[in-house]
């Protein structure tokens, strides 16, 4: 994986850029944490747990998530809203200085690294990759507790079983195949039993989140 340079400097006061230049451009860097599991209640006071995190930067949360394609697995949402996991807390990791425009063509040039059938949840998960986006901007990865059990499990292959694996990847939202103009769909990944009548709307279905549930979208990747 080819390391990435950005300039995360926040200007000093008396320089070139304008107030307004500096307001617009800088930003904090929050690591947010969800429980995955209500056991974590119990196991975080030995520095365990089951975690799922984001990185929120410029007022939204990004985070990966597992899919079938071979295509961007990196979701954005409103953050501390990631729908399937219960908001823990807030982790501060520091202010950098990169306009909107800048980072969203760095967080979709990052999504061509993480697409989602490469998830794995003991080598390439959420945390993984929260972890290196907040290397590549502030220089300082995310507290160990967060991904200490994945860890863990690259050790001891018989730590986390195959079900509790399966269940947490199914919590985060789905990938559907590309419509006839080439632009990838998704939903949250809400049970539903198809019937005849829901055939008719197939598409909408596909295009649009269930009422009331969370809006996530998926970033379109940059070819490297």
């Amino acid at each position: 994986m080819g390391e990435e340079k950005f300039s995360n400097s926040v200007p000093q006061n008396g320089g070139s850029n304008s107030g307004n230049s500096n307001t617009s451009s800088e930003t904090q860097v929050v690591l947010n944490v969800y429980d995955l599991t209500p056991i974590n209640h119990y196991c975080i006071w030995f520095g365990l747990g089951i975690f799922h995190s984001g990185i929120e930067v410029h007022g939204m949360e990004y985070g990966f998530g597992a899919h079938d394609f071979p295509i961007s697995g990196v979701f954005e949402v409103e953050p501390k809203t990631c729908p399937g996991f219960v908001f823990r807390c807030s982790v501060p990791l520091g202010r950098i200085n990169m306009p909107v425009s800048e980072f969203r063509s760095f967080i979709e040039s990052v999504a061509s690294e993480y697409h989602g059938d490469t998830y794995h949840l003991i080598s390439k998960n959420c945390n993984h990759f929260t972890d290196d986006i907040a290397r590549r901007l502030t220089g300082k990865g995310i507290p160990g507790w967060v991904n200490r059990l994945a860890h863990l499990g690259a050790f001891c292959s018989c730590l986390l079983p195959e079900s509790l694996q399966v269940t947490t990847v199914k919590q985060l939202p789905e990938y559907h195949p590309c419509n006839d103009d080439g632009n990838s769909s998704f939903t949250t990944n809400t049970p539903h039993e198809p019937t005849e009548s829901d055939d008719g709307d197939q598409d909408k279905h596909l295009l649009s989140p269930p009422p009331g549930s969370v809006e996530v979208s998926f970033i379109k990747e940059t070819p490297r």
